[in-house]
């Protein structure tokens, strides 16, 4: 299994309602890709917290590394992607990828 792991430093203006429905939009995309095993996202509630501003962000399990690309590939993924980057405060540079294999 691959665990990939996005976190989200939102830029200022973002609201939480919007979030939300870019991480509505993400959840959708499990039922239209195979092997894609469990999403979850949300906001922090660590109690240590040191997120460092990235108070945002999802994790999705796949069966394998091929169900990742096959989701980095989809429309919906890029349509997702681009949303979040558009959150994200300095685009990109706000946002932390790390996949895990587990």
């Amino acid at each position: 299994m691959i665990r990939h792991i996005v976190l989200l430093k939102a830029r200022a203006g973002v609201s939480e309602a919007e979030l939300a429905a870019i991480f509505a939009d993400l959840a959708a995309i499990k039922a239209r890709l195979p092997g894609v095993l469990a999403i979850h996202s949300g906001r922090s509630e660590s109690p240590e917290k040191i997120e460092r501003g990235y108070m945002h962000g999802f994790t999705v399990d796949f069966s394998d590394w091929a169900a990742l690309a096959a989701y980095q590939d989809h429309p919906d993924h890029r349509r997702v992607g681009s949303a979040l980057v558009a959150a994200a405060e300095g685009g990109i540079d706000g946002i932390l990828v790390f996949d895990l294999a587990c």
